[in-house]
């Protein structure tokens, strides 16, 4: 049977400070009457390190990659257990706070044990500290996400939360690297203050100059990483977004999607995202995506979610009494009858409330272009139909629903609500 919990140890020439860590580690897994397990993962065949390991009862792996992250790779890799819990060798982690962090592993996928957080502290060489707070609240504030630890290597971790063929660093940038991925990904990330100690014997093995390089080049691919529509966060973000081009776009569709559907009806949100929308419509109302991430994200609204695709929905013919689909239509190919499903789905009487670009209209093309000029970083996920109005009007009659209100951003956006007919059969 598999462990409940794997903690893993990355040690480089650490062997004085495991033979203090690893007994009082294994006292308190042992109290926790858990099944658990301790690797160790070392560069070298250094023998004093293998010794002390192997006395603590921890099993040794050798990692299979260089640096600080070809360890914690490693160790990840090999873990068993459900949860895996990454710490230091060297006694800057306390290990009576791992089980404080095991006692919470419910309330997020993730749990930091956090410095910068209220309760937190970390002493450490003025320095150090100053530059170590600068590069947290860089990443932090670049990247967009509400962490102020992101470079704290005592976590715990969910496993299925991982997904390590996506990380690419291979020294301490890679802490950053798995929680701002996993973050993306829409799991759950919460910071646990925690009281940070100097290491005990040995100095560390982070080198200033390499360890600055290989944050920046970090930070440039996550930058691309968050800034995709398909981060789980995108919409949510958006509406907050520093960039007012971005921030009033998301803003102004929202509010005229909300002006349009009704009082009382369940809606399907078709594409929901990470929007807001979601969590103001009115009870019963249900959201889809194709993307398991952006789910995640939306299970903050207390509102049932499904992952389909849009062109195959799996609902009853008439379940809803309104059908929203927000920049979903042009990212469908017109074959796979998207429309036709909307209108299967939403009962006679009811609406369906669509918003896209108006590629007939040049006003899209020029404010299209300045859009994606003003949002820097921004990947757009090229359209596969592209809709004027007079041939999306057509379309949907063509289901079977009337235009019954028009609204618009700009002259460049179109949102329009069509009615089904009363005598619409399913």
């Amino acid at each position: 049977m598999p462990p409940d919990l794997s903690v893993v140890i990355p040690a480089h020439n650490e062997a004085a400070n495991l033979r203090v860590l690893l007994p009082q580690l294994r006292t308190i897994l042992d109290g926790l009457g858990i099944r658990s397990e301790v690797l160790v993962v070392v560069r070298d065949d250094d023998p004093d390190t293998l010794e002390a390991a192997r006395g603590g009862l921890a099993a040794v792996t050798r990692q299979s990659e260089p640096g600080y992250g070809g360890a914690l790779r490693t160790g990840l890799a090999r873990a068993e257990g459900e949860h895996v819990l990454t710490m230091d060798a060297d006694l800057s982690h306390p290990p009576t706070f791992a089980a404080d962090l095991w006692r919470r592993r419910d309330e997020a996928e993730i749990l930091i044990a956090s410095r910068y957080v209220a309760g937190g502290s970390a002493h450490m060489p003025l320095v150090r500290a100053v530059l170590s707070r600068v590069l947290n609240r860089f990443f932090a504030w670049g990247l967009g996400v509400p962490l102020r630890d992101l470079s704290s290597g005592f976590r715990l971790y969910r496993k299925s939360a991982l997904s390590m063929d996506e990380d690419r660093a291979r020294d301490f940038d890679i802490l950053p690297e798995i929680v701002i991925r996993a973050y993306t990904n829409g799991w759950r990330v919460r910071e646990i203050p925690f009281r940070y100690e100097p290491r005990v014997h040995g100095s560390s093995n982070a080198r200033v100059i390499p360890f600055g390089l290989a944050y920046l080049r970090t930070f440039r691919r996550l930058w691309v990483t968050r800034n995709d529509v398909k981060a789980a966060d995108y919409e949510d973000r958006a509406y907050d977004s520093r960039h007012p081009p971005q921030r009033y776009w998301q803003r102004r569709r929202h509010a005229l999607i909300r002006e349009l559907v009704p009082e009382g009806e369940p809606v399907l949100d078709l594409g929901c995202g990470s929007s807001r929308l979601l969590g103001e419509l009115p009870p019963g109302s249900v959201g889809l995506d194709i993307l398991m991430g952006k789910l995640r994200r939306s299970r903050r609204f207390g509102r049932p979610l499904v992952q389909a695709s849009a062109s195959r929905l799996p609902f009853s013919d008439g379940t809803f009494g309104c059908v929203v689909a927000s920049q979903l239509i042009e990212l469908v190919p017109p074959e796979e009858d998207v429309l036709a499903e909307m209108s299967r789905v939403v009962r006679p009487g009811g609406l369906v409330i669509l918003s896209t670009p108006d590629y007939g209209r040049r006003r899209w093309r020029v404010l299209g272009a300045l859009y994606s000029r003003m949002v820097p970083g921004a990947v757009w996920t090229p359209p596969l139909a592209r809709y004027s109005r007079r041939r999306l009007v057509d379309a949907v009659q063509d289901q079977g629903l009337t235009l019954e209100a028009a609204r618009d951003i700009l002259g460049a956006e179109m949102i329009l609500a069509f009615r089904k007919g009363q005598d619409s059969g399913a």
